[in-house]
């Protein structure tokens, strides 16, 4: 489906969700996403599997990589109307929508024959080897060593903070292939499997009590040397990529998310009366004009190479989100400050959205990003 027919493509994934959304899938709506990625896992593996079977995953990607091919205007109509029908959030995000565009953009052949069709299937899920307890937010000072030896990469070292590391089957990692190099230098992008002895996978217990994050610990872990993506030394370049990726056109149903929070929270305001309270209304209507923003950004730098406008769009949206946890604490008044073991909704979105400043990128990463690219202040001292 190569024309651009957004009203044609919402039709149809829409009567799709209608007839499929239904039976044991139907106690999906509404599950799953940052914070809640516990939420009936299995099942919502099984409905993406659903999806792949009708070849609505993977939309975005060429046809002749196992896409539908579809323009960005009809991307945005599907993402919209996914997230619009409340179907749950996916559990095969970081295959399909970074390491798939990755390896079409700078993969080989072979590397794209084998993993492509996996991920469209579902077969495979992902996760994603940057941060380590040195390198978070400085990504460059990254010390995970990958050695070739006897046709294959040994990989050692630990990453940190890595989504969902604990269902995955592979991890794309950024390592240190160049023994004594530094920076953004000797860096490679490696395709590893962990379902082998050198890879152990420690879930992180969050505040919410759930645990999506985790570490990750390779000792001599090992991967074909077919398993490179693109040229040794050229993980930086491909990395800063991926994350490009990462913030397209799916940020449109992302906020389709939010402002069904936003709704509900409005609701809980106007059930607990602090409706009433008039600071906490002008800072809802703040809240509700913050989202409109985040949209016209987000659909202002849709298609366009990745560049400091990245930054500034997670910028916008973590510091937007994290303050709507507050407001729902706010709107319950109170009754939020306690609970009786189990967190309710609002509680669990204050909790978890005190880290989205700081995941995928840190606040303070991204103003440097945009004061030494986009206002050229001088660059930060670095050692």
């Amino acid at each position: 489906m190569n024309d651009e027919d957004p009203p044609r493509v919402r039709r149809e994934i829409a009567a799709w969700l209608a007839d499929n959304l239904t039976g044991e899938f139907a106690r999906l709506r509404g599950l799953g996403g940052p914070g809640r990625e516990h939420e009936e896992f299995d099942l919502r593996l099984a409905w993406e599997r659903r999806l792949a079977a009708a070849g609505w995953t993977c939309v975005g990607w060429p046809a002749e990589f196992g896409g539908r091919g579809l323009s960005l205007a009809e991307q945005v109509a599907f993402h919209e109307e996914y997230a619009a029908s409340g179907a749950p959030a996916r559990v095969n995000h970081i295959g399909e929508q970074l390491l798939g565009p990755t390896l079409i953009a700078f993969g080989t052949p072979e590397q794209r024959a084998r993993f492509l069709p996996r991920i469209a299937a579902v077969e495979q899920l992902w996760c994603q080897g940057y941060s380590e307890p040195g390198a978070g937010s400085d990504l460059a000072a990254v010390a995970t060593s990958a050695e070739l030896r006897d046709g294959e990469w040994v990989v050692n070292g630990q990453k940190v903070w890595t989504s969902l590391a604990h269902v995955a089957d592979w991890c794309f990692v950024l390592a240190r292939t160049e023994s004594g190099s530094r920076r953004h230098h000797g860096l490679s992008y490696l395709l590893v499997p962990l379902r082998q002895d050198g890879v152990t996978v420690r879930p992180i217990r969050q505040l919410t009590g759930t645990s999506e994050f985790n570490e990750v610990f390779f000792d001599d872990a090992r991967t074909g040397a077919g398993h490179l993506v693109g040229e040794p030394g050229e993980g930086w370049r491909i990395a800063m990529a991926t994350l490009g990726f990462e913030r397209g056109v799916s940020t449109l149903g992302q906020q389709i998310g939010f402002r069904r929070e936003l709704d509900s929270i409005i609701a809980e305001a106007r059930r607990t009366g602090t409706w009433d309270d008039p600071l906490l209304r002008a800072d809802l209507a703040r809240a509700r004009i913050g989202l409109r923003v985040l949209r016209a950004h987000a659909l202002r730098t849709l298609g366009r190479p990745a560049g400091p406008e990245v930054a500034v769009g997670k910028l916008l949206w973590a510091g937007w989100h994290r303050g709507l946890g507050e407001l729902a604490l706010r709107a319950r008044g109170a009754r939020s400050l306690v609970h009786d073991g189990d967190l309710d909704e609002g509680q669990r979105l204050f909790l978890f959205t005190r880290a989205d400043t700081l995941y995928g990128g840190s606040d303070e990463i991204e103003r440097t990003i945009i004061a030494e690219r986009v206002l050229g202040l001088p660059r930060e001292a670095r050692t």
